[in-house]
C-alpha cells in the first residue's frame, strides 16, 4: 500500500521507519512546506516522491494512506483535505482541536466511506490485550480505582507553548492518561474534577484529573510538560495491585498481592517501534473498505475530545483558531 506523510518533524521520522520496515507497507511520498525539507526526508527514508506541498501530494492519484503528522492546529484543515481528495487517513494524535472538529471530520469519513481514525498508538500495541485480559481474570478482586501520568521537560518545544499551535500538556500528553482510564474503566464516567497549572502563554503546564464513575470506581490522572514523569499506571483492586510500567509504550504489566509480592508478569513483544500496530490496522480497514478500527472507534476519539474540551472550559484555555 503507498504510504504518504504529512509533515516531516520528529513523529513523522519515526512513522516513516515504520513504513519502511512493515510488510506491505510502501514508502510512496512525503509532502513539508518546503520541498528542500521533503526531498531530503524521502532520501532519508527511501520514499519515492518529495513534494513542497501538501495539495501536490493529494493530487497523487497513487498516494493510498495519508499519515498526518503537522501540528494539532493543522488537523482538521489537513484531513479534511485528504478526504475532499479521496484519501483514507491516519491522524497523530490528538485528533483535532476539538470535538465539533472531530465529528465533522468523522462524519465525512462516512459519507465518503474513508478511514478517518486517530493515532492512539497505545490502543493497538499487544499488551493493551494483555491488560484486557489481566483485569479480566479478576486477579486482584474487585478494582476501586486507578492511576495514570505521563510527563517530559518540554518546555523547549515550540508545539507545546504557543496556543496558535494549540499547545499545551492536555491535548499532547494527558490524551495517554485519559485514553488509559477509558481502556480500562470504559468512557462513561459520571463526573469529572481536575486542577491546572498554566505558563505564561495561557497554555496548561500540568494537570491534574479526576474521573469518577456511577459504580464508584475512581480514575486520577496527571499530566505534565515541565518535568519527567514515571509513566506509570496503577490499577487497585482488594486483592493487590497492576502495574503497568510506560502508559506511552507498555515496558511490562506486573500483578503484586496485597503484601507486595510479585504474583506474576507479563513482557512486551519485540517491535519495530511501536508505531507497526497501529500502521498495520488501518491498511487492514483501507482493504476492507472500513471507516473506523475496532482499536480506536470514532466514538472513543469523540469521547476523548469532549472530556478535552470540558477541561479546557473549566480551565478558561481557548485557542485562538478556535
Amino acid at each position: 500500500m503507498n504510504v504518504a506523510i504529512f509533515g516531516a518533524g520528529n513523529i513523522a521520522r519515526k512513522m516513516a521507519y515504520t513504513i519502511t520496515h512493515v510488510k506491505g507497507a510502501h514508502p510512496y511520498a512525503v509532502a513539508s512546506r518546503t520541498e528542500e525539507k521533503a526531498k531530503a526526508f524521502a532520501v532519508e527514508f527511501g520514499f519515492d516522491h518529495a513534494y513542497g506541498s501538501y495539495e501536490r501530494l493529494l493530487a497523487d492519484p497513487a498516494v493510498e494512506l495519508v499519515y498526518v503528522a503537522t501540528p494539532h492546529s493543522e488537523h482538521f484543515a489537513n484531513m479534511v483535505a485528504c478526504l475532499e481528495h479521496g484519501k483514507p487517513v491516519l491522524c497523530e494524535k490528538a485528533f483535532t482541536v476539538n470535538s465539533a472538529q472531530a465529528r465533522n471530520v468523522l462524519a465525512m469519513g462516512r459519507e465518503k466511506g474513508l478511514l478517518a481514525t486517530e493515532a492512539m498508538w497505545t490502543r493497538y500495541l499487544p499488551m493493551r490485550r494483555v491488560l484486557d485480559d489481566v483485569v479480566a481474570s479478576g486477579v486482584i478482586g474487585r478494582i476501586s480505582s486507578l492511576t495514570a501520568n505521563l510527563g517530559y521537560s518540554l518546555r523547549h518545544v515550540k508545539r507545546m507553548t504557543d496556543p496558535a499551535l494549540a499547545g499545551g500538556a492536555l491535548l499532547d500528553l494527558c490524551v495517554y492518561p485519559i485514553n488509559f482510564a477509558f481502556m480500562v474503566f470504559g468512557s462513561e464516567y459520571a463526573s469529572v474534577d481536575s486542577s491546572v497549572v498554566k505558563l505564561d502563554t495561557g497554555v496548561d503546564a500540568y494537570e491534574n484529573v479526576t474521573l469518577t464513575y456511577a459504580d464508584g470506581k475512581m480514575a486520577m490522572l496527571h499530566a505534565n510538560m515541565l518535568a519527567a514523569t514515571d509513566r506509570r499506571g496503577m490499577i487497585y483492586g482488594e486483592n493487590g495491585y497492576i502495574e503497568v510500567q510506560n502508559i506511552n509504550n507498555c515496558e511490562g504489566v506486573r500483578v503484586f498481592d496485597t503484601e507486595h509480592r510479585l504474583v506474576a508478569s507479563y513482557d512486551p513483544p519485540p517491535q519495530i517501534n511501536g508505531f507497526e500496530y497501529e500502521l498495520a490496522a488501518c491498511m487492514e480497514a483501507v482493504e476492507n473498505g472500513d471507516t473506523e478500527t475496532s482499536q480506536m472507534p470514532a466514538s472513543q476519539i469523540i469521547k476523548v475530545m469532549e472530556l478535552a474540551d470540558a477541561l479546557r472550559a473549566k480551565w478558561g484555555i481557548r485557542f485562538p483558531i478556535e
